[in-house]
């Protein structure tokens, strides 16, 4: 498909077919998206293709403990996990789990996740990792640039070939655990869960803000960009 179109038409899907993904295929995937830049060329990403049961069923719990989490903020009307928050907003999160847990619903994606034709790991070798952030005392993000590339590589292959999927990091919030289900080694973090699949239904009237909305020419408040 054109470029641009994939651009256009990526979106998030959660929920998938029955139809197995043949290893070959899903083999493809990685073999393009493996050409995603990333700093100094040293491609800190590591790919965990998590097929046994068990491990499935460990890593989804992790994910639906953090989800009651993420979804306790939004109840508590707040930015999930926001890197600003205050302890007095963290409270109030917290405070909204049990409403968040009875919210839950049998057929809902991180009650599923398990179940996921492609479940994808992407760790992060951080002796390889340039994080030029690292010591400006705040959140730190830039290290990102050298992995989140090749995991939007990853959807993008995926895109090609019929496939869609999701990129998720709630279930980073239980990294603690996910070390031991999949035997990390502490120079090792987690970047995110990937789920694969062919799509029940394909999104393509995606919505997002206008290019005017979230670009300014010379500062932050000055006058919109505009073509």
């Amino acid at each position: 498909m054109e470029l641009r179109d994939a651009l256009r038409t990526t979106g998030s899907i959660r929920r998938f077919t029955d139809q197995p993904v043949d290893d070959r295929l899903l083999y493809a995937i990685l073999d393009d998206a493996r050409f995603a830049p990333s700093g100094g060329n040293r491609q800190a990403w590591r790919v965990i293709v998590v097929k046994d049961d068990a491990r499935r069923r460990a890593l989804a719990a992790d994910y639906l403990d953090a989800w009651h989490d993420y979804v306790g903020h939004v109840l508590a009307g707040l930015v999930p996990f926001s890197p600003l928050a205050t302890d007095e907003e963290r409270q109030r999160a917290g405070a909204q789990r049990d409403a968040a847990i009875e919210l839950s619903r049998p057929d809902g994606f991180p009650e599923t996740l398990a179940s996921v034709p492609v479940m994808l790991v992407v760790v992060v070798d951080l002796t390889a990792l340039a994080a030029t952030d690292r010591d400006l005392g705040r959140y730190q993000f830039a290290g990102g640039a050298s992995i989140y590339p090749f995991v939007w590589s990853i959807l993008l292959a995926a895109r090609e070939r019929g496939l869609a999927g999701v990129m998720t990091t709630v279930a980073t919030r239980n990294e603690p655990h996910l070390r031991a289900i999949l035997g990390l080694e502490e120079s090792f973090a987690v970047a995110c869960v990937v789920a694969l699949g062919f799509p029940e239904v394909r999104h393509t009237r995606l919505s997002r803000r206008a290019v005017e909305e979230f670009s300014a020419v010379d500062y932050l408040a000055g006058e919109p960009f505009t073509g």
